[in-house]
């Protein structure tokens, strides 16, 4: 049986390019884990897509993961765009190369031991988890300036 993983993710830029942070928490049962990380010259769908990487790679075995983000660009990519986007080879419907396509690629990796489940939550809106990692992404990113 798989172990069920919560892993709630967020990135933040301070200027968009400019210094950025991610964080990542995972819960598995009453244990839990936060990462975080920053960047000086990054943009924030960066710091939202390495928040979601380094918490599946952190993950030592095969997991059901809950992935909660706040990033309609992580849930869409994840569940409905990047088969396609591989299909492809690495080109959106319009034909143009997948921006940030080494995350992408590397997130396509990470996610394949598990089965992952996504949830995305409005951002800002009281979501304890949320909120406790975009106060984390935010002071990685301050760090990080």
């Amino acid at each position: 049986m798989l172990s069920e993983v919560t892993l709630v993710t967020d990135g933040s830029c301070l200027g968009n390019p400019g210094p950025g942070g991610w964080a990542a928490l995972l819960q598995c049962g009453p244990a839990e884990r936060v990462l975080t990380g920053s960047d000086p010259a990054t943009t924030n769908n960066r710091m939202e897509l390495q928040a979601v990487l380094a918490g599946l790679r952190a993950l030592t075995r095969p997991c059901q993961v809950t992935l909660v983000t706040d990033s309609q660009l992580v849930a869409k990519g994840l569940t409905e765009w990047v088969a396609r986007w591989q299909q492809n080879g690495w080109r959106t419907t319009k034909r143009t190369p997948v921006e940030n396509r080494d995350l992408w690629e590397a997130l396509a990796d990470a996610k394949t031991p598990h089965t992952l489940a996504v949830e995305q939550v409005r951002g800002h809106a009281g979501h304890p988890l949320n909120e406790r990692v975009n106060t984390l992404a935010q002071a990685a990113a301050a760090q990080g300036a």
